[in-house]
C-alpha cells in the first residue's frame, strides 16, 4: 500500500551518504535524483525512501512519533543495518534485539537529520 516514504533533510549531501550505505546493504540504489531530492529503491519493488529539502524552503524538522521501518531479511541484517547507520552519521535509538513477544526483532536509529528509523525482521518462536 505504501509507495514510498520521504524524510526531510537540511543537508542532502550528508543524507545521501547515510542512505546510500543503508540502501546498498538492502540491495538497492538511487532510483531518482534531483538537486533537492534523492529516492532510493527499486522500480516495481517494495516501498522506497527519499530524502528531500523541504519544498517550502523552511528547516526540515523531525516528526515526533514518526518512524520509517526497514524490512530486513534476517537478524544478521538488522545488526548490519544498525552498524551501517551508526558508521554513517546516524545515532543509536535502541540496540538490535527482540521486542515484545520475541517474534519481532529490531534495531532503532536516527539519520543525521534526526529522523527515526528501525530495521526489523519477524522471527519464528
Amino acid at each position: 500500500m505504501i509507495g514510498y516514504v520521504t524524510v526531510g533533510s537540511n543537508d542532502l549531501e550528508r543524507s545521501a551518504k547515510f542512505y546510500d550505505a543503508i540502501a546498498a546493504e538492502m540491495g538497492v540504489g538511487r532510483m531518482m535524483e534531483f538537486p533537492t531530492f534523492i529516492a532510493w529503491g527499486e522500480q516495481g519493488g517494495a516501498a522506497g525512501i527519499a530524502a528531500t529539502k523541504p519544498f517550502d524552503e523552511n528547516q526540515a524538522t523531525v516528526g515526533n512519533g514518526t518512524m520509517v521501518a526497514l524490512a530486513a531479511k534476517d537478524k544478521e541484517q538488522v545488526h548490519k543495518l544498525h552498524e551501517i547507520a551508526l558508521a554513517n552519521g546516524g545515532s543509536d535509538e535502541g540496540a538490535p534485539g527482540p521486542r515484545g513477544d520475541e517474534g519481532f526483532y529490531a534495531a532503532y536509529f536516527r539519520d543525521p537529520d534526526g529522523n527515526k528509523l528501525n530495521a526489523f525482521t519477524m522471527v519464528s518462536a
